[in-house]
């Protein structure tokens, strides 16, 4: 057990001296860290949201605003299907949280019920999207009117996949940004929290957050109003201007005469060859390019309006066909405007409205008092390990403290190298782990020192002392780790920068406080040679 070959030997001391190399820039300043060597290790530990500052936002799903989508899907479900029938009605619109529709010839009634019954979907209400289902909504006759009603079953299913769809384009979004370790998570049935470490501008998070960036290429009506109030005819929508509220467009709300902006594949900010001016560049697919083509095609001369969450951005003319399937946006757009724009229209449209319920800003000062604590605590928790294992095992105390020691820099080192992010619960873990580091220390000291009362030699007693330790040391670190993994796996947020450092200081303390600590007393046994153990 007290026998080390060369190789075995060097890649111990190797081990710690690189985790020290990666540990270091977190002693260096950011203009000595730019200065080292490309070979070496320059990223320091990630700080999270509360030793950092930043912003925590929490969004939630506006109800009124999906349901309204979800009744205005299905009108045009139920006009479409009338018409594919050959079905006349009267009467479609929304009546006290309810759809109906008035079927004119009594003769149809029941051929239009039938048909509009197919239109529910049934959705899943089991656990884990398994199990039993239940209709969309619920479909009833009253006479010659056909009512719709949305279940709760329904809703929350579309709440549900909401949330799913919304997470993933918030995380494209949010890591546009280029911050560092975002914290994106569902909270609940209709919640997402978001966290974001760093960032001085928490105005921007929501308004990023906040944009629902549906965007629509519509042609403009052949009429346009004279005053901002006036009526829009039944086949137009009355929309603002972005830049200026009391102007208004009309736009047609025919599906031929719109093109939607789900089919863009790429959106990047760029500046107007001509004015110089701010613009964002886009590129549809190629259903989208053949769709735009042949809207601009057949309508050479028109002007159109490119709408953005309702509200209309620019309305420029079209002078000739565009067939290649990419055009640019230009608004008077600001340099950071225009990068912004090109972020949500990347990551695509939002599925439903989100709104801000929860915002708090937390600013550095904050985090640099929680650093400079849980130093001042690191450091008193040192000096107390040190002292009281120098005091209970002399020299071996004295091992045991340089292997703590290479131990927090390992630890520090892997944080840096693994881009784990460090919080204020993080830190307790390093402390708690300085304790528990000392722990499979005096497990073998305790066991030397058995060994000696018992009449064995002094070289007997430490070899057997670490070899027979070594079951207790494995096992007591084993389940700890265990927990960790549990921690890690179950919790979130601040439980899990917990479980890291606690996980991550149980490999480098068995790595330090069994391996380190017997080549450190294998070196002092061959050059001493000891008569007696001196604990």
């Amino acid at each position: 057990m007290l026998y080390f070959t060369r190789w075995k030997a060097a890649a111990i001391i190797g081990a710690v001296v690189l985790g020290i190399l990666m540990a270091l820039p977190n002693a260096l300043s950011p203009g000595m860290r730019d200065a080292m060597p490309d070979f070496l290790p320059s990223s320091p530990v990630t700080l999270g949201l509360d030793l950092r500052g930043g912003s925590h936002v929490l969004l939630e799903v506006d109800r009124a605003d999906l349901e309204d989508q979800l009744a205005r899907q299905l009108i045009g479900d139920i006009r479409q299907t009338m018409r594919e029938e050959r079905i006349r009605y009267t009467g479609l619109g929304r009546q006290n949280g309810t759809i109906a529709v008035r079927i004119t010839d009594e003769a149809d009634v029941e051929r239009a019920y039938e048909s509009l019954r197919d239109l529910a979907q049934p959705v899943s209400v089991g656990f884990f999207g398994q199990g039993d289902t239940a209709p969309e909504f619920e479909v009833s006759r009253q006479g010659s009117q056909i009512v719709f009603a949305f279940t709760t079953a329904g809703i929350e299913a579309k709440i549900d996949r909401a949330i799913d769809q919304s997470l993933e384009i918030v995380g494209q979004r949010i890591n546009a940004l280029g911050t560092t370790e975002p914290t994106i998570q569902r909270q609940g049935l209709d919640r997402i929290l978001v966290q974001v470490p760093g960032l001085e501008d928490p105005q921007r998070v929501k308004d990023i957050l906040g944009r629902t960036a549906r965007l629509q290429f519509r042609l403009l009506c052949d009429d346009q109003p004279q005053q901002p109030d006036e009526r829009a005819p039944p086949d137009c929508d009355a929309l603002p201007d972005t830049s200026n509220p009391d102007f208004i467009y009309w736009v047609a709300t025919s599906s031929r005469a719109t093109v939607e902006g789900e089919h863009l594949v790429d959106a990047q900010p760029a500046f107007d060859s001509q004015t110089n001016e701010p613009i964002v560049s886009f590129r549809f697919n190629q259903q989208g390019a053949l769709r735009f083509g042949r809207l601009t095609q057949e309508n050479v001369g028109r002007p159109f309006a490119i709408v953005l969450d309702n509200e209309v951005v620019s309305a420029p003319r079209i002078n000739e066909p565009i067939l290649g399937g990419s055009g640019q946006i230009s608004g008077q757009f600001t340099t950071q405007e225009a990068n912004d724009l090109a972020i949500v229209l990347r990551s695509g449209a939002l599925p439903a409205k989100l709104t801000i319920v929860e915002e708090r800003t937390v600013g550095p000062s904050l985090g640099s008092d929680s650093i400079r604590a849980g130093v001042m605590a690191s450091i008193i928790g040192l000096i107390g390990v040190l002292v009281f294992m120098a005091i209970a095992y002399g020299m071996f105390g004295l091992f045991a403290v340089v292997a703590l020691a290479a131990n927090l820099a390992m630890l520090i080192g892997l944080l840096s190298a693994l881009g784990a992010t460090l919080t204020l619960p993080g830190i307790a873990g390093i402390v708690l782990t300085m304790g528990m580091a000392v722990d499979s220390n005096v497990l073998v000291f305790e066991r030397i020192r058995e060994e000696a009362r018992n009449g064995r030699t002094p070289v007997n007693a430490i070899e057997t002392g670490y070899r027979v330790a070594l079951a207790t040391v494995l096992d007591a670190n084993i389940t700890t780790f265990i927990a960790a993994v549990v921690l890690f796996g179950m919790g979130s947020g601040p439980i899990r920068g917990f479980s890291v450092t606690l996980g991550l200081g149980i490999i480098t303390t068995v790595f330090t406080a069994y391996t380190l600590t017997r080549l450190m007393t294998a070196v002092w046994v061959r050059r001493t040679r000891p008569k007696f153990v001196p604990l």
